[in-house]
């Protein structure tokens, strides 16, 4: 029964801290956090136990999967060398950072290691909600580094429990080819996987069926890369961005519409629960925490943080320079950001699920591990909590440009594709056979439209609710809509607008396209 009484509890409980949250104006995941500490006092929740595998397999895959759906890939090709850097040499130097700490307090070279392992990647859920409202540049640089930087940090943390275990010895080409395995094994699953659904969906009519598809896409993903002990958060997220590019193409408004509504609130309960969860066995891991003193915990959990924190900002403040001298070429100096644009996001190295299923996951009886599960439960909670609540003021006094580009790059897209509507509506016309009635009535609206758009008028005419259209005006302006579509989809691919103004753009289009046809959103 508890299973049940878990799941109104947490339901009630991300419902009431979220809506708290907009009210306070605070981050709903520092209320969400606390709350499930809080929780854990109760005693019928005192039990409740979180296991690694449910992270793992059941939140990770379909929030990620979400997560690099809607994240720009235009913008991750122009900062690959960011990206990849800080998702695999800033990983190996945070666990090494937190080693050497965690040494220091005297733990051992392998569970220090280990530890170092789980708190080296940051948090991709915690990243989009607490860092949303930054740059269009800043939040693109911390969504890619957060999905792509697990898998560097799950190798780290397999060898360590493998070595310290005495399952493996350490290697140079060992572990060279575990990060290939992990990495190149990752990325062909997400590609694979990414085929099969696009094969598959071709081949269905239906929104529920096409739906049902999406929902299995990050689990087949993530299933294929563990069974050839490759990454599989890294499956998961190649295959989404693969799936952004074709998308568009590929699935039509109404499948479209039900899926976005679908992985919404999907991802909203799941990442409200998963932060409840992360409070809870927090909770529990300071009842267990019993090879060493609840203050010495904290102390070390206090050190560590230090390290993490600092470690990040070391490396944001020398590899840039780094990069400069090495790389003088005009393009790479439009890349550079300022000193407090890197301060800002030094403070959004969030810890949080993988974190907490990499502790949960060390096995029993490993040496310290309940130190090891105290001690990543007690950094997220700092991560979270700490810098969450510091982050808005630095945000307001770092002063950072506005970023305009996607209210420019939005504009253009949405001209151009009614200008090319409008262009192409005789030709539409004359292949649907439609009365010159209707052609002079679309006309006449398009100029009007037309009209507005060149003046910068920022009302969106297409939002006008049409009533009792005929049958060859409805089809006159869906064919219209299409065509629209293909051309912002094709300035998407010339990288003249980017991956999130298409999303934007055609969220409209799809509703107004829903409007006109009368379609069923579930049939």
């Amino acid at each position: 029964m508890l299973g049940l009484e878990l799941v109104v509890i947490l339901g009630i409980t991300v419902l009431t801290c979220s809506v708290a949250a907009r009210r306070l104006r605070v981050a709903a995941p520092v209320l969400l956090l606390g709350t499930g500490v809080a929780l854990g006092f109760i005693p019928l929740l005192r039990d409740v136990e979180l296991p690694s595998e449910v992270m793992l397999l059941l939140f990770l895959p379909a929030l990620l999967y979400w997560e690099s759906l809607t994240t720009s890939l235009r913008e991750i090709r122009r900062y690959t060398r960011a990206v990849i850097l800080t998702s695999t040499l800033l990983v190996i130097a945070t666990a090494a950072g937190v080693a050497v700490v965690a040494h220091a307090f005297g733990m051992e070279w392998g569970p220090a290691w280990v530890l170092g392992a789980a708190l080296a990647p940051t948090d991709a859920t915690a990243v989009a909600v607490f860092a949303r409202g930054l740059p269009a540049r800043s939040m693109t640089l911390l969504r890619a580094e957060s999905l792509i930087n697990d898998g560097t940090a799950l190798v780290i943390f397999g060898v360590a429990v493998s070595v310290t275990a005495g399952g493996e010895t350490f290697s140079f080409g060992n572990v060279s080819w575990l990060f290939v395995l992990s990495f190149g094994g990752g990325a062909l699953a997400g590609v694979a996987t990414a085929w099969l659904a696009v094969q598959v969906r071709k081949r269905l009519d239906n929104p529920l069926h096409e739906n049902t598809l999406s929902v299995l896409t990050p689990f087949v993903a993530f299933l294929l890369a563990e069974v050839v002990h490759a990454s599989g958060v890294l499956a998961v997220v190649v295959c989404g961005l693969i799936l952004s590019q074709i998308g568009p193409r590929l699935v039509r408004a109404d499948t479209r519409t039900q899926n976005s509504a679908f992985w919404s609130l999907s991802t909203f309960l799941l990442n409200g629960a998963l932060f409840v969860l992360v409070g809870l066995q927090a909770n529990t891991a300071a009842r267990d925490l019993s090879s060493t003193g609840v203050l010495s915990g904290l102390a070390l959990v206090g050190l560590i943080s230090v390290a993490i924190i600092g470690v990040r900002l070391l490396w944001l403040f020398t590899t840039p320079y780094i990069i400069r001298a090495l790389d003088r070429r005009p393009q790479q100096r439009q890349l550079r950001s300022s000193a407090r644009s890197r301060l800002v996001n030094g403070l959004c190295g969030f810890r949080g699920a993988v974190s907490m299923a990499a502790a949960l996951a060390v096995p029993e009886g490993f040496p310290g591990r309940d130190l090891i599960v105290f001690v990543t439960a007690g950094v997220i909670i700092v991560t979270l909590v700490g810098q969450g609540l510091l982050l808005a003021p630095v945000v307001h006094w770092a002063h950072l440009p506005e970023d305009t580009q996607f209210d420019e790059e939005r504009a253009m897209a949405i001209l151009t594709s009614a200008e090319a509507a409008f262009e192409a509506m005789p030709k539409i016309a004359a292949e649907l056979g439609t009365d010159p009635l209707i052609i002079e009535r679309t006309r006449r609206e398009y100029e009007k439209r037309l009209k507005l758009l060149r003046q910068g008028d920022a009302e969106d005419d297409e939002d006008h609710p049409y009533r009792r259209l005929e049958n060859d005006y409805q089809a006159l302006r869906l064919a219209m809509i299409a065509h629209k579509r293909t051309t912002i989809v094709r300035l998407r691919d010339e990288r003249q607008i980017d991956d999130t103004v298409l999303r934007n753009i055609q969220t409209q289009l799809d509703l107004e396209e829903l409007r006109l046809s009368r379609r069923e959103v579930a049939e």
